[in-house]
């Protein structure tokens, strides 16, 4: 599976949401600028939206699409 280049994308996809995530929750606890901290969470979203895409996608081409 590790050699699956849309596997590693997928994989890619989900850590960037994590590290995405990671920040904002390190805003927050710093106490961050609430316009920033809104717009990292906005940009979780959008990559959160793209990760489950990608999975999605994944699931369906390897059960036979």
């Amino acid at each position: 599976m590790f050699d699956d280049p849309l596997f590693i994308i997928v994989a890619l996809a989900v850590l960037a949401v994590a590290a995405i995530l990671l920040v904002g929750i390190g805003g927050f606890a710093a106490g961050a600028d609430g316009k920033k901290s809104n717009k990292i969470m906005q940009l979780r979203i959008v990559a959160q939206l793209v990760a489950v895409v990608l999975i999605l996608l994944f699931v369906w081409l390897r059960s036979g699409g």
